[in-house]
């Protein structure tokens, strides 16, 4: 039941029914819905009885006809208890949902979802975007299934999997020498020469948004409409936790929500960690690292254009921020599958490495219900794990 957009900055109410960007202050805009009219129309028990996926929220999501949804079965992912990783890091009740096991295996499946879906219903005929990987390779694969165009810009260090993705998918991909800015600056250009493109870059169209914030609405259904008292998330653009604490939001205003809400972390690489800086420094917006750089590729973003939205969100919510080193998430990496079987990618390692610091430190006390978003699968980054000492032994005669 979308209402209108509203800006980021200013309040400012805009079309939802035409294609958009960015408002006037160039700021994201934020989908809105006549949250009165779903209270009535909807109950959480009604939701329990429909299909387990994303689009089990539809009142709450912005594609106004049904037949216009572009799926692949996103959504309703596991929320898997973690005992003896959370003996080990002294949180019992630690918690994962696993984005690795939806379409591109990805968390921006969910995104792309609704997005190229509001963008087909809008008429767009092609989609653009930059990306650090696994994004591009979700749109890419949802404009395929919509039957609209796809144009991928990525640095040329991104993982060699989701470029492959974009290529089977019928994308048109280009390498970019550079990081996601110098990708986006492309994008941007090539935009300008084509007719009916949308550039869907990060927070730069209002809907990738509202895909993400089905996991807000996926994890406080999966507890039997609670919230968790903390909620971990990997950090780039920061879409995602920018998602959650609307959902959030949302089911309080709705009445579906009661009590405190779940504190909000971001995470990031010590490498790349903009948001952690200018959460310690008590800034509202971050400032780009001179060298961004780490293995968790997919929180490479120096400076995201929602960073204010995402230090709105961890503040407000009695959260923090927290840089965790390469070689930590590595090793948080290589604990969790020996301990649970799960191989994560290195972006939500870095979640389970942030766990052990913010125990170790006291932030965590051991008697919080904690949830970490792992929000792709470890098979996207198959460099993460080396095989060279594995013995070659003779066959059997």
């Amino acid at each position: 039941m979308l209402s209108h957009l509203e800006c980021s900055r200013d309040g400012s109410r805009h079309d939802a029914d035409v294609v958009q960007g960015t408002s006037p202050l160039g700021a994201p805009l934020l989908a809105r819905y006549d949250l009165e009219r779903v209270a009535a129309a909807v109950e959480p028990a009604e939701i329990a009885g429909r299909a387990p996926d994303l689009w089990r929220y539809h009142e709450l999501l912005p594609v106004r006809d049904p037949a216009r949804v572009v799926t692949l079965g996103e959504g309703m992912t596991p929320l898997l208890d973690l005992p003896r990783h959370g003996a080990r890091l002294g949180v019992p009740t630690l918690r994962m949902k696993d984005e690795g096991l939806v379409p591109t295996g990805s968390f921006k499946a969910r995104g792309a979802a609704v997005g190229v879906s509001r963008a087909a219903e809008l008429g767009v005929a092609g989609i653009a975007m930059p990306t650090n990987g696994n994004a591009g390779a979700a749109w890419a694969a949802y404009a395929a299934r919509a039957g609209i165009r796809a144009l991928i810009a990525m640095p040329v260090d991104a993982p060699v999997i989701t470029r492959r993705e974009c290529v089977a998918t019928g994308a048109e991909l280009s390498l970019v020498d550079g990081l996601i800015g110098d990708a986006g600056a492309l994008i941007k250009a090539a935009v300008a020469e084509r007719d009916g493109y949308q550039d869907t870059s990060t927070l730069r169209e209002p809907y990738r948004i509202e895909g993400k914030k089905t996991m807000g609405y996926e994890i406080v259904e999966q507890l039997g409409w609670r919230a968790p008292d903390v909620i971990l998330y990997p950090t780039g653009g920061g879409v995602g936790i920018i998602a959650i604490h609307k959902a959030l939001l949302e089911m309080r205003e709705l009445g579906w929500l009661r009590g405190d809400l779940p504190r909000l972390v971001a995470v990031q690489a010590s490498g790349c960690a903009p948001i952690v800086d200018a959460f310690v420094a008590g800034a509202d917006e971050s400032v780009a690292p001179p060298d961004p750089h780490t293995v968790a590729f997919g929180i490479t973003v120096p400076k995201a254009l929602g960073d204010f939205l995402v230090l709105d969100a961890v503040r407000s919510t009695g959260g923090t921020a927290v840089a965790v080193t390469d070689d930590e998430l590595l090793a948080a990496q290589a604990a969790l599958a020996r301990d649970e079987g799960t191989w994560v990618c290195p972006e939500g390692a870095a979640c389970f490495a942030a766990v052990e610091q913010l125990r170790e430190s006291g932030w965590l006390t051991g008697d919080e219900d904690v949830v970490v978003l792992n929000t792709g699968s470890g098979l996207l980054y198959p460099d993460t794990v080396s095989i060279d000492d594995v013995p070659v032994l003779p066959a059997p005669r």
